[in-house]
């Protein structure tokens, strides 16, 4: 299938270091989405854009990059896209992922689902929010976004 990701690059430099937790989740989006996704970027002078692609994820200048290249190597796009519309998200998502820790070390498992519910609620969020910021740039599959925003959290700052 041509129309995936078929390598991801993150770029935290300078970045604080993640937590044990996000460092976890960050691997398993990643194989996850090397596992299965779907990424298609629009037609370029009325030809298909042909992947598959290759995913380098970096905050410059306080924005979120997506820098696109082919499995050769040859770039394919780029986008900036600014965070702000991805801080309540990500500052909820925290919290949430915080809790939900705090609950497996302690809370009964009734407890525990209701916070994790609440958790994929949350993550759902993100990814409508990356999937909107995407519009026109790249079309991605709920699991693609969902696993993205995992990965946008790991690199957002103060989160």
């Amino acid at each position: 299938m041509t129309n995936r990701l078929v390598a991801i690059h993150i770029d935290d430099t300078g970045l604080p270091r993640p937590s044990a937790e996000m460092e976890q989740e960050r691997r398993v989006a990643i194989f996850d989405l090397l596992e299965e996704n779907r990424f298609t970027l629009p037609e370029k002078e009325g030809r298909p854009a042909k992947g598959p692609w290759k995913l380098d994820l970096s905050i410059r200048d306080r924005r979120l990059v997506f820098a696109l290249s082919t499995e050769a190597g040859e770039p394919a796009g780029e986008f900036h896209l600014s965070l702000g519309p991805f801080r309540q998200v990500v500052k909820d998502y925290f919290q949430i992922c915080r809790s939900y820790y705090d609950a497996v070390r302690s809370l009964p498992p009734a407890q525990i689902e209701t916070i994790d519910m609440a958790r994929r609620g949350i993550h759902n969020e993100g990814a409508r929010v990356l999937q909107e910021r995407l519009e026109g740039k790249a079309e991605l599959d709920t699991d693609t976004a969902r696993r993205l925003f995992t990965l946008i959290c790991v690199l957002h700052p103060g989160g």
